[in-house]
């Protein structure tokens, strides 16, 4: 009879032992799969971003048919006043030096992409995302070269205008981009051609580093405004008395 009662208490023993077992198996297999609550979090983070870029697009939409209608404005006052006729006109050029509205003519159109992947250079390996100083180097001398307007991935290039390695990714204007890059820029396209590609310039530099690099001279290009905000925090206009 002991020896019976002993095995029923093992038994038992083993039975609980085998169900605590179970449940930290579950429990574990439910921690890997990251739970319900952080899916919950994502998924509201995800519906929160749509509505945020929903609203942002909306108030961009309102702000086009507002400068469209202020253009209209413009132009009849202008029509009826000659000195305000030669306001409007200066106006619209600061408004393309400042790239705060879309602009066209003709240019050259660049491709710039990563070497073809070798033994040497795996796939996900980014030349020019490691090397996106040469980025900066080639919207300088474009600008050397007389360019108006330049953008990078639809990106306008203005005065607050950073270029910088963020993660995984190259910052323009603060909004992450990857190669391939196309590049527009707006002027003499024989000028800016000739300058980019002369002998041991920018554009023979970034081949050296096995950059695949197109250039095309084109009749007209559009180049979009800049997107975002420009803020002021410490300079301020000049006041004469």
């Amino acid at each position: 009879m002991k020896k019976i009662g002993g095995m029923i208490v093992i038994g038992m023993l083993a039975l609980f032992i085998g169900l605590v077992i179970s449940i930290q198996i579950t429990t574990t297999q439910g921690s890997d799969q990251g739970g319900l609550i952080p899916f919950a979090k994502a998924q509201g983070y995800m519906e929160e971003l749509k509505k945020v870029r929903a609203e942002k697009d909306d108030a961009l939409q309102e702000l086009n048919d507002l400068e469209d209608r202020l253009v209209e404005i413009e132009k009849e006052k202008s029509d009826e006043d000659f000195f305000l006729k030669g306001v409007v006109s200066d106006l619209e050029k600061y408004k393309m030096a400042a790239g705060v509205i879309d602009v066209m003519g003709p240019g050259v159109l660049l491709t710039v992409d990563d070497p073809l992947p070798t033994e040497e250079i795996a796939d996900e390996y980014s030349v020019i995302m490691l090397r996106y100083e040469l980025l900066l180097s080639l919207v300088n001398k474009m600008k050397d070269a007389g360019a108006e307007a330049i953008s990078i991935n639809g990106q306008r290039i203005i005065v607050t205008t950073e270029i910088s390695l963020a993660g995984d990714n190259v910052n323009i204007n603060t909004v992450p981009t990857a190669p391939p890059y196309i590049i527009k820029a707006i002027g003499n396209p024989e000028t800016i051609e000739s300058t980019l590609t002369i002998r041991f310039g920018i554009i023979e530099q970034m081949k050296s580093y096995g950059l695949r690099i197109t250039i095309k001279r084109m009749d007209e290009l559009e180049i979009p405004r800049y997107s975002g905000i420009i803020r002021y925090r410490y300079a301020a206009p000049v006041v004469e008395e």
